[in-house]
């Protein structure tokens, strides 16, 4: 074993693993790669949003009719394994970047933000890949503007019995499944109906819009916010903007997750100058969807030891919330528990679901897996709270223990690093909410668990449409790629967090712990001679590398 610890150690010294240069080509490679597929036209992998008819707007892409005169659409056995190679070309290149980084490399971050904007603008002109919940979200807005509700009625209960020239493009297997979706959300959809009118080519133009604008506008927050610190809006920037996996899972699958995260984010802005305010835009977060909640959590933890900015953001938080929910649509906010007891392909929870199943009914097995999933929530999340280290954010004028933008942050990076890895659920698009608050923190080994993580779902979910493909590809490559080697990734990831926290930071709540830090809720503790509070723990052993 440490002649393989040696041996990739050296690897690692090479001088090319830091080039920033090269790891920008291959970003901007593996981007080239998701649009030139998604612009060779209507495949196993691109959406069908239907004809363009007289239409000049975007997704850009060969019409059918031309394609079939030149060959297209191109096999599965083509497409699949060039996007599995474009994924992986991006992650490496995330890698040697930031690792460019951690050696000096500093670009100019105007120059990268440019990239970062016209990679993602370029992409959204494109087809969506992989993923037909953007259509989902047309249905959803189309139900809608009939004056129908979406939380209630499902597309296929219309599409069955009458023609719909928007619905009748909507695909296995979320049919026959009301929407999840909050009221910001359903706005959006909605929106984009009015904008698209008839046609499902216009209408997923302009979901496109709503997915790509925010998250470009997330990316620009972060860089703001890292103002000051040039090696860190940097990191801002790859990790956002610049960064593949999100560029492929999010912008390319079209998701409403930048949507989700915007207002969440714009209220980082206002951690030190307003908690009322910071609560307005999580109040409008937890409007768009309910799993912002994590954030909201961690907004109370940063504003913990002064009360007043507690309530605060709760009364800021409740204005949206009691407004949007309250009176406009109440049937949103149970409709997201509809989202539970899933189990997806690729995470974890297969494996021990599958292995319980053997001794046991499956909804027993399935229930005992989603148990160990809420356990596990709060022993990763621990766990990670003791390896992240504290690094106040530029701007802070107290220690970072004690500013509220940081401990945001930081807690943020904790609650939702933890939900993801333990959720029985869990896709590569959902990685954004951790991917955006990590992008603020120091480097650790949690930069590459979140590569591998990313990377391994993103290629599991090449083949994640339900139509279109062979039974070879679905039951043999498909199956081994995500439920075979992704969960195994998954369960390593899980691994490697508990060796990190066992080699580096062991240690446990004490009732000591537990008590001062409920006292700490009332009367801020004294600040040591470094001014930063130290934590009751119980160290078994000093820590013995860097996180």
């Amino acid at each position: 074993m440490s002649a393989i610890v040696e041996r990739w150690h050296r690897f690692g010294d090479q001088p090319w693993t830091r080039d920033g240069r090269r790891g920008l080509a291959l970003i901007v490679a593996s981007c080239l790669v998701t649009i030139l597929i998604a612009f060779l036209g209507p495949s196993t992998v691109a959406l069908n949003v239907g004809p363009a008819g007289r239409s000049l707007l975007p997704p850009w892409f060969v019409p059918v009719e031309w394609g079939k005169a030149i060959g297209l659409p191109l096999s599965e056995w083509v497409v699949v394994p060039v996007l599995w190679v474009g994924i992986t070309l991006g992650a490496i290149g995330l890698v040697l970047a930031y690792r460019a980084v951690l050696a000096g490399w500093r670009p100019r971050i105007a120059r990268l933000v440019g990239l970062g904007v016209g990679l993602n603008l370029a992409t959204a002109f494109t087809l969506p890949l992989t993923s037909a919940d953007v259509l989902m979200y047309a249905a959803y807005g189309r139900i809608q503007r009939q004056g129908l509700d979406p939380y209630s009625i499902t597309p296929a209960e219309i599409f069955r019995q009458s023609y719909d020239p928007v619905l009748v493009w909507t695909e296995r297997p979320w049919q026959d499944t009301p929407s999840v979706y909050g009221p910001i959300a359903s706005a959006s959809q909605w929106l984009a109906n009015v904008l698209g009118g008839e046609s499902m080519h216009d209408v997923v133009f302009w979901l496109q819009m709503l997915a790509v604008i925010p998250f470009i506008v997330i990316g620009l927050v972060v860089v703001k916010l890292a103002a000051g610190d040039p090696a860190l809006q940097t990191r801002a920037v790859l990790f956002t903007l610049l960064n593949p996996l999100l560029i492929w899972s999010v912008v390319a699958g079209a998701h409403n997750e930048g949507l989700t995260l915007v207002f969440a984010i714009i209220g980082l802005l206002f951690m030190r100058r307003s908690a009322f305010v910071t609560g307005i835009f999580i109040g409008l977060a937890g409007a768009v969807k309910v799993s912002l909640v994590f954030y909201g959590l961690a907004m109370v933890w940063g504003y913990r030891h002064d009360w007043r900015k507690v309530v605060a953001l709760g009364v800021g938080a409740l204005i949206p919330i009691g407004l949007l929910y309250g009176l406009f649509a109440p049937q949103a906010l149970f409709a997201a528990s509809r989202n539970t007891g899933y189990i997806s392909g690729g995470s974890w929870a297969p494996w021990l679901s599958s292995a319980l199943g053997w001794v046991m009914p499956d909804g027993i097995a399935r229930s005992i897996t989603g148990w160990v999933g809420w356990i596990g929530l709060f022993v990763i999340g621990w766990m990670l709270s003791r390896v992240l280290p504290w690094k106040a954010l530029p701007g802070a004028t107290v220690p970072a223990e004690r500013d509220p933008l940081t401990i945001t942050v930081r807690t943020a990076v904790v609650l939702c690093t933890a939900w993801l890895v333990t959720s029985p659920y869990t896709l590569s698009w959902y990685d954004l909410i951790v991917w955006v608050p990590l992008a603020l923190l120091p480097h650790t080994r949690l930069d590459g668990l979140m590569v591998l993580r990313g990377a391994a779902l993103s290629v599991a979910y090449v083949t994640g449409r339900t139509v279109g493909f062979s039974a070879a590809m679905t039951d043999s490559v498909a199956f081994v790629v995500r439920d075979v080697i992704c969960s195994g990734i998954q369960w390593l990831v899980l691994i490697l967090i508990v060796r990190w926290f066992w080699t580096t930071a062991r240690s446990w709540p004490t009732r000591a712990f537990v008590t001062a830090g409920f006292r700490d809720l009332l009367v801020a503790t004294p600040l040591d001679a470094a001014g930063r509070p130290a934590p009751v723990v119980r160290h078994w052993r000093r820590p013995t590398a860097k996180p």
